[in-house]
């Protein structure tokens, strides 16, 4: 069994670059020039050697002891022009290819014919008799990035072969080092065998094999072959790799960048455990290069059976790419796809498609809202386009698109295409720009639903267009900030409201302090917006009109706001707590359902009264509905911070002297007096972190709403667990009529999720799971596991999830899925 054996001993490899020989006198330099033109025009035939070696004068004996006696002791060289002809490859990302060396184009890392050469030696003689030209100590030779090294080099006139021997190393343009301790080189390094070779490849690869015949400089072809990509114990070189491919012979395409391997073992720990009649891979050096990827095979599928998947990848040019894949399967007809991908000097690309028969037929069925969804247009000849693109026209202004559209669900989630699960595929088209302090864009959007079990496809809406505009100023002379923001747009429903709506927004803060330490901040703050809406009485509004309406708003806000920090330092001036007071009052005219009767509601259809939105001015999410009245806001916040660990409590009331009772049930603001709201990180030490919020109904004496996620443990094992309650399901509030009928009795059900999971690593291995419950419906969401080990050369992975949520009214199965991944190589795996 041959396994990759350490590099011979050699000199610091730093010092295998071209180095800079000492300059020789005027005669010296002479002599070198006539030994070099002599020499290497000989040795290196095709023309490398440059026109000095026309003007070498007869190797005469006399002539000979004459060379001989003038460089024994210096340093020889032939200087000439360098000429580097070697291109630079470079890996695109997933998402945007890079610019990189095009395929077919390896052919720079062969040796040249007609380049200059350089050479340094400690000694040089000449040896008339047999015609032999002797380099000794400390040899280099090299031409552009080709570099040989050896402790002597005798070349022989009569048979134009060069010898090599003692610490000998060869590096190729692509950064390969090869070490031997015997090599013959002849028609310029194009041609010649090596014996015992070690080679030190790109990513840390290593291949050795007990003998090397190269070919025209193009083909290595190699006997007892070992390759790995695994680290050599420096204490034990002797002992086997984690994992090598060991074949009887190889050969090396230094042309086109492949090694291909025959009557080939992948041993584990010097054990063979699978056996490869022949193996093709890339050069680890290749960044880019066509040909077919790993292919994949599923045993088994709900939708599509056993099925196999065949990529295959085409290096256009240096700025594009495409992967072109088939899919061939037991249960329904083949699909093809493909992605393409371009980079521009301005901007990117990126482009997948593809186009299958669907043989597949769904059932009619019943959705969340009781309509019956019909699937007669899910099966047959199916598709899907998903294209993103991004273009820089000047320094400020940039052009964008993202377009995703599929012929139907169904078809997404039979074929596993990427998206499926989400409840719409969206797409937009915009233009934006960037200046000082301010921000502008222009885009249209589109929405395509993908789970009619709980989407009304034919409510979606389009948006054409919409504008947004941002400004944020420089301090003024009060010492305020001026800020203007804008957000404009015009919605089209075939089914619904479609309305317009002009907005502005004006703000000016004024931050100061006192002597006391407190902080104040004043707010000048006006909302304004103008609507034209149709359909009102139609959803997402059901207002009590059918006729076209034109409708306005404004709310000037006067908000001023304290903090008053109290500091103190504890564990001997390592730690520090923060006690801090907050008080906020904000006057502002009422709002509610008589002043928005006939104002669309597009952006403010949610509504969160947490910690995180108890100082804000308006707790909506957008603009279409705003918060009133005249209301004080008090919290208090505390924190501890010491040795990189923290506790962060905020705990705060709102009072409202106008109550609104049109709000969404549960809002938290039913009575003057709120909810009480909590949040807190807690990070004591390394071992324990909890995050948290509450909402606290003083009246009722119930949790409105909660959500915690903590993990607890120490560096090999560790569990975490997450909560989340909500009395209703606000997500369906306004799938009907909420003024003429009672909402779904969905929207009842509350939200009770419990979370819990473990993990553990030791060294390189690692194992996880995990189980998501509803406690409310009292059934599973989903359940999961991931199990693998991983190291510097190799990784597998097994994982499960199975899935018990309904979407588009089908169940899905469990899933598994099993890799394997060998650096320098690629990934191989499947899942069922």
């Amino acid at each position: 069994m041959v396994r990759p054996a350490p590099p011979p001993r050699h000199r610091d490899t730093a010092r295998m670059r071209p180095a800079t020989p000492r300059r020789p006198s005027r005669m010296s330099l002479l002599s070198a020039t006539i030994l070099g033109g002599m020499v290497l025009g000989g040795m290196l035939l095709g023309g490398i050697g440059p026109a000095c070696a026309d003007s070498a004068p007869d190797t005469t004996p006399d002539a000979s002891r004459a060379v001989q006696t003038t460089v024994s002791k210096g340093a020889a060289s032939m200087r000439g022009r360098h000429v580097h002809s070697q291109a630079a490859a470079s890996q695109p990302d997933a998402a945007n290819p890079a610019p990189a060396k095009p395929h077919g184009a390896a052919s720079s890392s062969t040796v040249s014919t007609g380049d200059p050469v350089t050479f340094q030696a400690d000694h040089v003689a000449y040896d008339s008799k047999n015609g032999l030209a002797i380099w000794s100590g400390n040899v280099q030779i090299w031409q552009n990035d080709q570099v040989m090294r050896a402790d002597k080099v005798v070349y022989d006139r009569n048979t134009g072969v060069a010898s090599a021997s003692g610490n000998v190393a060869l590096v190729e343009p692509d950064g390969t080092v090869m070490f031997t301790s015997y090599a013959e080189l002849s028609n310029g390094m194009r041609d010649g065998i090596m014996s015992k070779m070690y080679a030190q490849m790109d990513d840390n690869a290593r291949m050795a094999a007990n003998g090397v015949r190269r070919t025209g400089g193009k083909v290595n072809d190699l006997t007892r072959v070992v390759y790995t990509a695994c680290e050599i114990c420096d204490r034990h070189p002797e002992r086997a790799p984690f994992w090598q491919i060991r074949a009887y012979d190889a050969s090396h395409d230094l042309q086109h960048k492949r090694i291909e391997f025959r009557d080939a073992f992948v041993d584990f720990f010097g054990v063979p455990i699978f056996y490869l009649p022949a193996f093709s891979m890339t050069d680890p050096s290749v960044r880019r290069q066509s040909g077919f990827l790993t292919p994949g095979f599923t045993p088994h599928n709900r939708y599509l059976g056993t099925y196999v998947t065949i990529p295959y990848y085409w290096v256009i040019d240096g700025q594009s790419d495409l992967v072109a894949e088939g899919l061939f399967s037991t249960r329904t007809g083949p699909q093809l796809s493909a992605q393409y991908r371009h980079r521009f000097n301005f901007g990117s690309m990126n482009l997948r498609a593809g186009i299958a028969y669907d043989t597949h037929h769904d059932i009619n069925y019943i959705n969340t809202f009781g309509n019956e969804v019909d699937s007669k247009d899910n099966h047959g000849v199916q598709g899907y386009f998903f294209g993103s693109g991004r273009f820089s026209l000047n320094k400020t202004w940039r052009l964008g698109a993202h377009i995703n559209v599929a012929s139907s669900a169904n078809y997404m989630r039979d074929y596993r295409v990427s998206g499926y699960g989400q409840d719409t595929l969206n797409s937009n088209i915009y233009l934006e720009g960037f200046g000082t302090g301010s921000y502008s864009r222009i885009d249209a959007q589109a929405y395509q639903g993908l789970n009619q079990g709980i989407i009304h496809n034919h409510d979606l809406p389009w948006v054409l267009p919409r504008y947004t505009y941002s400004y944020f100023g420089q301090p003024d002379a009060l010492g305020g900030r001026f800020s203007l923001d804008t957000t404009d747009f015009y919605v089209y429903r075939e089914n619904g409201t479609s309305d317009q709506r002009g907005q502005l927004t004006l703000n000016w803060d004024r931050p100061f302090r006192n002597s006391l330490g407190q902080i104040w901040d004043l707010t000048l703050h006006v909302e304004s917006a103008i609507h034209r809406a149709t359909q009102l009485n139609e959803q997402p509004n059901y207002a009590r009109t059918t006729r076209s309406q034109v409708a306005g708003q404004v709310l000037p806000t006067v908000a001023l706001k304290l903090n008053w920090p109290f500091l103190r330092s504890f564990n001997r001036g390592r730690g520090s707590q923060i006690l801090e007071p907050i008080a906020q009052i904000i006057a502002a005219p009422n709002t509610g359902n008589s002043s928005s009767r006939f104002i669309p509601n597009e952006d403010s259809l949610s509504y969160e009264f947490t910690d995180q939105t108890l100082f804000a001015l308006n707790r909506y999410a957008g603009t279409d509905r705003l918060d009133g009245g005249l209301r004080a806001n008090v919290g208090l916040h505390s924190n501890w911070t010491w040795d990189g660990h923290q506790v962060d409590v905020l705990v705060g009331e709102s009072f409202q002297e106008h109550v609104e009772h049109d709000r969404i049930p549960y809002s938290g603001l039913s009575h003057h007096l709120s909810d009480v709201v909590m949040g807190a990180r807690i990070v004591p030490n390394h071992f324990f972190d909890f995050d948290g919020k509450m909402r606290l109904d003083p009246y009722a004496g119930r949790v409105d709403f909660a959500d915690a996620l903590g993990s607890a443990g120490f560096k090999y094992f560790r569990v975490n667990g997450g909560y989340i309650y909500e009395p209703v399901t606000p997500y369906y509030y306004y799938a009907n009529n909420p003024y003429t009928s009672t909402p779904p009795s969905i929207y009842y059900k509350p939200i009770s999720e419990l979370t819990f999971g473990a993990s553990t690593t030791w060294d390189n291995w690692h194992l996880a799971g995990y189980i998501r419950r509803s406690l409310a419906r009292q059934q599973s969401v989903s359940v999961g596991g991931d199990a693998g080990y991983q190291n510097d050369c190799f990784g597998i992975d097994v994982m499960y999830l199975k899935q018990y949520t309904t979407i588009g009214g089908q169940q899905s199965n469990s899933t598994v899925m099993f890799s394997l991944t060998f650096k320098t190589i690629g990934s191989f795996g499947m899942n069922g």
